[in-house]
Order: C-alpha cells, then structure tokens, then sequence
C-alpha cells in the first residue's frame, strides 16, 4: 500500500531518453536556484538595499514573457533538443558571466541586473520547450507519473537549492557559487546532447505572428485548456498569500523573522511531500475533477489560515494548501499536454508559462491592497474562499474542462513514432 503512494518511476525505468532529460533538468535546476539565492545576496552586499533586491525579481518579468513566447515558438519550429541545447548554452555563458563579475574588486550591480534578466529569458525560453519534450519521451499511459517526476524535481530543487547556496556561499564564496552554477548548466547541456533528436512535427512552424496566431485560435477552441488556465489564474489572483507572510508572522502571530521564513517555506514542503507520494496519479483518468477538487482544498486552506489564531493550524493550513497546489499542476499539465497536438504544445506551453508567471505577481498585488483596507487575516481568507468558489464556477461553465479524461493509449494525439523506450 505505500509503495503505491510513492512516485511512480516506470518512466524513468522504461525511457532512457526521458533519464537524459529528467538528469539535466535536474542539475539545470539546482543551478538556477543557486544563481537565484547568490544574486539577491550579492546586490544586498554591495548595495545594503533592499528595495534594489526586490527590484531585481520585478527586473525579470519582461524577460519572462518574452522569453516564453519566443520559447514557444522555437519549441514548434524546430528541433526542441537544439532548442533545449542552445539555451543551456546560454545560461552556461550567464553562469560564467556572473563569475567572473562577482569575481572583480568591485562587482558591478548593472551586471547582476544584466545578466539576471537574460538568464530569466533563457529559462523561459526552455521551458516550453522542456514541457512540451516530455509526452514525446514516454508512452500516453506514464505521461501522468512523469509530471508527477516534474513537480517532484521542482520542489526539490527549490527545498535543496537553496539551502546548498547559503553553504556554498558561506563556505566558500559567490565566485564559487556561480561557477558551480554554471557547472550544472554545462553537464545539463551534455545530457542534452547525448539524447536523440526531437525534430519539429510536420516539418515545425516557422516562428511569426501568424504562428502565435494559429495558438490562440487552437486555444479559442479548447475550452478544457481554457478552464486549466484560468484555475490557476484565479487560484494565484485571489488564493495566494504569500505577501501577507511577513506582516501575518510578525504582527499576527507575535513571531520572528524565523516565523515569517516557517510561513515561507510550508507550502513549498507540503508539495515536496505531495509529489513524493504522487503514485496514485497516473490512476486517476478524471484530470479535470482531480483539479477542481485540489483547488477547492486548495482555497479552503487558505480560508483556514487567514482564521489561524496559532502559527501550528497556520503552517498546517500552508503545508496543506502547498500539497493540493502541487497535486493541481499536476493534472492541468496534463489537460494542457494531451489535449495539444504535438505541432501546437510548444505554443501553448509558452502561454502557460506566461500565466504561471503573471498570476503570483498579480495576487500580490490584490493581497497587499486587500490587507491594506481590512487588514492581513480578512486578506487571506477572503481569497482563499474566492479561490475556491472561483473553481467550482469554473468546473460548471467549463464542463470540457470538468469532465476532461485522459485519453487511451491509442487516442492520444501524439506522434506515436516519436516515443523513444
């Protein structure tokens, strides 16, 4: 019984081009986490300003949306293990770049800022590429335990990364640390490598916008794919608190700055723990179901913790809300993934990429306002109650998207004759 609820690893036993890939993503990511705790650090070091490290997050956000639609793009029209490559390639020159400036007497901040945004280009160039490899690496049937993998790999990455860069740069030095990071970007293009081609179907699309396009129409048209988006938009616009941590640790519950990083990083270990006991997935055939509910969970743990008196039921609630957020990417990554023709999944993984990306910064936002007019606990429980109202509505206007299976083997709409065991 519990070795049913673990993660299922049939598709890394059976492809050995999904191990390639699975290893690079792995050590990829490590890297960038390294990069993403080493660059704030060192602007606060040569800066003593906060304010210049929150603006380097914000600094990257036109890199991403660009980034994901040109990744988008490139992942249809050509080979994406090329595409894949050469953005490796990229970050590697990033990694070595911001070496080597942290290296200098006196390190340029424009540099961080720089470099910081084009390697969050890069990323977001990759991405759709990495997402939409993924169901031409397994068969149909392990599609669902390989994003399960994904998310298990994300969370343990965001868990270890950081946590190995505070070591490394405390051990040893911000040089060190980027020139490790970029080591990983380098073995990650060398894994890439050694995979088999993943030629364009249909001869790829060449990128303009008469291709983006061709992906909103498809996307006009897929109201399954359109009720996994906005899920997740409205899951992050009106169920996210995370900018309420600070003001709900120290002022709420009378802690410390150590109770703001517990309320931090308790959604991040319940996913963690989400997705190492993910064997059950590629069970459930009800993807669109499985999402409504996780999202409901997911809203009233939030609701639950916006009530929390104790900061023990507040990261209990978090830890629950991480696990059900996890268990919801999941399965839309899947609706996306086989619900997309292979020609198109490049396209629209960029969208979600952008979603992804916009939906957390827009529920800052509302949270912060929200909290500044009724203050941070009524800021917390009225999104998560919205958040899961909004996905009930959703599951009932868009009962594509509520009644979405996966398909049969047979019934898939990838290329069969891509699959490589």
């Amino acid at each position: 019984m519990a070795r049913a609820l673990l993660a299922d690893i049939a598709p890394l036993r059976e492809s050995s081009q999904y191990r390639l890939f699975y290893t690079g993503e792995a050590v990829a990511s490590l890297g960038r986490q390294l990069t993403l705790v080493a660059a704030p650090v060192q602007v606060y070091a040569v800066t003593e300003s906060t304010l210049l490290v929150g603006l380097l997050g914000l600094s990257q956000f036109p890199t991403i949306l660009i980034g994901s639609t040109l990744g988008g793009l490139a992942a249809d029209a050509w080979d994406r293990r090329r595409v894949l490559m050469a953005a490796q390639t990229a970050l590697a020159l990033i990694g070595l770049g911001l070496a080597v400036n942290a290296s200098a007497g006196a390190p340029m901040v424009w540099v961080v800022f720089a470099l910081m945004a084009l390697q969050a280009l890069f990323f977001a160039i990759d991405a759709p590429a990495r997402m939409s490899t993924i169901p031409r690496l397994v068969r149909t049937s392990r599609v669902p335990a390989a994003y399960a993998l994904e998310t298990l790999l994300s969370q343990f990455a965001k868990a270890l990364g950081p946590i190995a860069a505070g070591f490394l740069i405390a051990s040893w030095s911000l040089t060190a640390t980027y020139a490790i990071a970029t080591a990983t970007f380098a073995m990650a293009l060398i894994l890439m490598a050694l995979m088999q081609p993943l030629p364009a179907t249909g001869g790829g699309t060449r990128p303009s916008l008469r291709s983006i396009s061709e992906g909103l129409r498809f996307l006009k048209d897929k109201k399954a794919i359109q009720g996994a988006f906005l899920i997740d938009i409205t899951a992050n616009v009106f169920g996210l608190p995370r900018a309420l941590y600070p003001e709900m640790g120290l002022s709420v519950f009378g802690g410390t700055a150590a109770t703001v990083g517990f309320l931090y990083a308790a959604p991040g270990v319940g996913a963690l723990v989400a997705a190492a006991t993910s064997g059950w997935i590629g069970r459930v055939r009800r993807a669109g179901v499985a999402t409504t509910i996780a999202v409901t969970i997911w809203g009233g743990a939030i609701v639950v913790f916006g009530f929390s008196s104790s900061i023990e039921l507040a990261l209990v609630a978090l830890f629950i809300a991480g696990g059900a957020d996890a268990i919801s990417a999941v399965f839309r990554a899947i609706i996306l993934q086989l619900t997309t023709p292979d020609e198109l999944r490049g396209r629209l993984s960029g969208l979600k990429i952008a979603v992804v990306a916009g939906g957390p910064r827009l529920g800052d936002a509302e949270a912060g306002l929200v909290s500044r007019a009724f203050g941070p606990s009524v800021a917390a429980w009225t999104g998560g109650l919205a958040s899961a109202v909004s996905a009930l509505a959703i599951a009932y206007f868009f009962p594509a998207f509520y009644k979405w299976e996966t398909p049969d083997e047979e019934a898939t709409v990838a290329d069969p004759e891509s699959h490589s065991y």
